[in-house]
């Protein structure tokens, strides 16, 4: 017997909808895409899709997005130039569990390995390091938090009797600095480190950045070893998720066959959404690449006007080269409740994903221009 909502959880419900309807018209401080409709996805939710186990083998579980998962990945495969035949991935939970994933693969080809990563990393590093049981160094980052170069050889040859293992930021949180993996590899050759790895978080700037062919380049053809992606940022989905991409040869490192499952256990979670697949499917299809190429372009626009606005207003604001996110000096804690606004120390920012409107900065400018005056 199924019972119906009280009057008291029903009109709870009601009011909670309302209320997220309302705070997402002033969601402008996180990367959130959320120009998208997915009504046509929507007899789905009443299917149990679980992509359990390795995306490429068949289960012997049929309610499953292998198929649509696997058109994502490839596309993602060949956006970062992956090595023909020798790349693998899966559609993970989010950039977290892709930046676990490639540090994880990273930790089984160098058990000795030590983990570089800037001070400007994603907190979830520090989290990842720590389940794995790695050791690692911090390194300091420029102005504009992207890490510093000399600071890292540094370290490095401190260390240059241990496997190095880099963790490069393609976006930061807060600035979205992206690390030059030109300058990692040319330390890396000057102090003669043969065992190395390199993994690129570009949970936030990655997909765009690499349809605009932004330099620095961060991708396969440029040295790096795998690539963990969000696809609730950018791309756009109710459910956050994300992808990993890795070198097939170093993947097969890990995994194991499951015999009641009829699969083989090489992810990070077992049983996986099989939902957000067919999101980003249906996602990378309706745009296609010069969609999405579209959308990126019109998204830095959007940034760019958005740090000229509030520069007129005597703000120190700006955008790291070819970034959707805006830093500017915080401001009052009434104005970052409102609109939402990630802050750190003495900065804000606004990232200006997909579904950030010019009527909703220019709403916010209003508020910051009221501000400032009285």
């Amino acid at each position: 017997m199924i019972n119906e909502l009280t009057l008291q959880d029903a009109e709870r419900l009601s009011n909670y909808i309302e209320s997220m309807q309302k705070r997402a018209t002033r969601s402008i401080g996180y990367p959130g895409s959320t120009d998208y409709d997915y009504a046509a996805l929507f007899p789905l939710l009443a299917i149990n899709l679980n992509n359990i186990g390795d995306p490429l083998i068949e289960s012997t579980y049929e309610l499953n997005s292998r198929s649509f998962e696997m058109e994502v990945v490839a596309f993602f495969a060949e956006l970062f130039q992956a090595p023909a035949n020798n790349w693998w991935g899966y559609v993970t939970n989010g950039g977290s569990e892709g930046n676990l994933y490639g540090l994880y693969v990273a930790r089984e080809l160098y058990p000795q390995g030590i983990v570089y990563y800037s001070e400007a990393t994603h907190y979830s590093i520090q989290k990842n390091v720590h389940i794995l049981g790695l050791n690692s160094i911090v390194i300091r980052t420029q102005p504009n938090g992207e890490m510093d170069y000399a600071d890292l050889k540094d370290m490095i040859q401190l260390h240059r009797d241990h496997p190095v293992i880099i963790m490069a930021n393609i976006g930061t949180t807060m600035t979205e600095a992206r690390d030059d993996l030109g300058q990692i590899k040319a330390a890396l050759k000057h102090l003669a480190i043969k065992q190395h790895y390199i993994h690129c978080d570009a949970a936030l700037a990655g997909v765009y950045s690499a349809l605009l062919e932004t330099e620095p380049r961060f991708d396969f053809s440029q040295g790096c070893d795998s690539i963990a992606i969000s696809g609730h940022k950018f791309l756009g989905s109710p459910i956050p998720c994300g992808a990993v991409i890795v070198r097939k040869n170093y993947k097969d490192r890990i995994g194991q066959v499951i015999p009641y499952i009829g699969t083989a256990d090489t992810t990070i979670s077992g049983s996986r959404n099989g939902h957000s697949p067919v999101f980003l499917w249906y996602t990378l299809k309706k745009h296609g690449r010069q969609g999405l190429t579209q959308r990126a372009k019109e998204s830095i626009a959007l940034a760019q006007y958005t740090a000229n606005r509030l520069s007129q207003m005597g703000l120190n604001a700006w955008c790291n080269p070819g970034a959707l996110t805006v830093v500017f000096p915080a401001l009052s804690p009434s104005i970052r409740k409102k609109w939402q606004l990630a802050t750190e120390g003495d900065v804000c920012h606004v990232v200006c994903v997909p579904g950030v409107t010019k009527a909703m900065v220019d709403d916010f400018l209003i508020d910051v221009q009221q501000e400032i005056t009285y």
